[in-house]
């Protein structure tokens, strides 16, 4: 059987040989998939992964059916009045809240000595099923009628990630789509790391997984401290298969629009 580190790798060389060249449909760059026995080692049981982080391009002015660029025009709105700071303050809300749901999901009594320390460390995990959770955004790039994102996330989905682009533009007082998404880094493996299509050949991945191999077997090392970590801190309610209370981007956020849930995309 393999072991843990080597299926850890060979799930991480088809990420970092995968760069889709998708454009508003699926995101390209840095993509994890993990396969067979890898699969499951990567994705059983409680997130315990850094999470992904994407560069997110949004347009203001027009609503679509499917918050791409290319949906079925739905409206068209202003934004003039739409400025950056107005953006930097729907974002520091969006963050607050979803940090918030994250220690909710993550199960800890923030009240101990450890459970702090985590959380300002910024090793917090969710401990159950929980929708997608923005761990970081902010805004790279103001250009009206552009706007670029980057969020750090976790358990998100594309349509989710299309979705926060268009309750941004609500909290606006306006609309948005979503036009372009990358994805920048999938655990601890960056843009760096990825292979160009030219070097998708058995030497070029060979040292690409002897490369990988220590610092995966390091991140598997931190994650399972980190896990045991977390149940031994587990508040009293605990209970592995529940989902509790949705995060503000399934209810509304502080401006009042109403969010709804982010879809698996096909």
């Amino acid at each position: 059987m393999v072991n843990a580190v080597s299926a850890t790798v060979i799930s991480v060389i088809i990420v970092v040989i995968t760069l889709s060249c998708g454009r508003g449909i699926q995101p390209h760059g840095s993509y994890s998939e993990g396969v067979k026995e890898a699969h499951r080692l990567c994705s059983a049981g409680p997130s315990m992964t850094d999470g992904q982080d994407y560069t997110v391009l949004g347009l203001l002015g027009k609503a679509t059916d499917d918050f791409r660029e290319d949906g079925r025009l739905v409206e068209r709105t202003t934004y003039d009045h739409v400025t950056r700071e107005k953006l930097d303050r729907i974002l520091a809300v969006i963050q607050g809240s979803h940090q918030k749901a994250l220690v909710t999901y993550s199960n800890l009594d923030l009240q101990t000595q450890e459970a702090y320390e985590m959380a300002v460390k910024g090793l917090i995990r969710p401990m159950n099923k929980s929708p997608m959770l923005v761990t970081g955004i902010r805004c790279l790039r103001f250009a009206p009628p552009e706007f670029l994102l980057e969020v750090q996330c976790m358990n998100e989905t594309q349509k989710q990630l299309r979705s926060l682009v268009h309750e941004i533009g609500l909290e606006l007082k306006t609309t948005a789509v979503c036009s372009h998404v990358r994805r920048t880094r999938d655990g601890c493996f960056t843009l760096d790391d990825a292979l160009l299509r030219t070097q998708w050949n058995l030497n070029s991945i060979q040292d690409a997984m002897q490369a990988a191999a220590p610092r995966v077997a390091a991140e598997l090392e931190k994650n399972l401290r980190l896990r045991l970590g977390t149940q031994q801190l587990q508040g009293p309610g605990w209970q592995g298969d529940n989902e509790g209370p949705s995060p503000a981007l399934e209810g509304r956020t502080a401006g009042g629009a109403a969010v709804g849930k982010g879809q698996s995309c096909s």
